[in-house]
């Protein structure tokens, strides 16, 4: 079996986070990167379907030569090899045009991502790729098992579980509950320096949006508790005292 799992390279959740003065542009200065944790877990699932019925694990990833050592963590985790699409990504479409184009030329049984970047939040890249490449998709799996030709997966829904099915090939993304992720050992951080990366050329793909600007939430208030049997305070303060983000 070949799989490709997706993989974003994003600010670890412990960096304090900065913008430009014209809050143009996000300030990479002191940022510590990390591969998308819904995609590590993607990639241990992968790890784990190759480990019993054998295949190959190929990560993608569209970013400039400062996502390498991301990619090559990827590798020191236990993939056979990757890929960096030279290019920095500039939004979603842009992003899923890429790994459309690799993976139409390369022909893969499955196609992982996470079910979101942590960066952005957007949940777009794995539909878009299924779509690029007419494919079947399924989002937000938990549990995915595979036995020939066939995928079933585990979604949580509203109120309960929904259990899908469908031909190989596919592409899905993964949310946690897939899949434990692992941690490098010494002997993978070895054997990651000499895996197989190579480097591919973006191919043109259309803006599909702009960011206009950036910002950051708000800062926490405190709490105002008001006495249950005082509905007038009630109303009084979400008439006059709350506000809508």
């Amino acid at each position: 079996m070949k799989i490709l799992v997706c993989i974003s390279h994003v600010p670890d959740t412990t960096s304090k986070i900065n913008f430009s003065d014209d809050k143009k542009s996000f300030v990479t200065q002191g940022i510590q990167y990390i591969i998308n944790p819904s995609d590590e877990i993607a990639l241990a699932r992968a790890l784990e379907l190759t480990e019993k019925d054998g295949g190959t694990v190929t990560v993608i990833n569209v970013g400039d030569n400062t996502t390498e050592p991301t990619i090559r963590k990827a590798l020191a985790i236990g993939a056979t090899d990757a890929v960096r699409v030279n290019a920095v990504p500039r939004d979603a479409f842009f992003v899923a045009t890429q790994i459309a184009d690799y993976a139409k030329k390369n022909s893969f049984d499955l196609i992982l991502t996470g079910r979101e970047s942590i960066d952005y939040n957007g949940s777009l890249v794995s539909s878009m790729v299924a779509e690029l490449l007419s494919l079947p998709s399924v989002n937000s799996v938990k549990a995915l098992t595979i036995e020939g030709n066939i995928a079933t997966l585990d979604r949580e829904i509203e109120g309960g579980k929904e259990v899908v099915s469908c031909a190989l090939p596919c592409v899905v993304s993964a949310t946690e509950g897939m899949a434990e992720p692992r941690i490098p050992n010494m002997r993978g951080i070895m054997s990651a320096r000499t895996k197989p990366l190579s480097v591919a050329e973006p191919v043109a793909a259309e803006s599909m949006q702009q960011i206009v600007s950036y910002d950051k939430p708000l800062p926490r208030t405190q709490v105002k508790l008001i006495d249950p049997a005082n509905v007038a305070a009630l109303v009084d303060a979400l008439h006059n005292e709350a506000k809508v983000i």
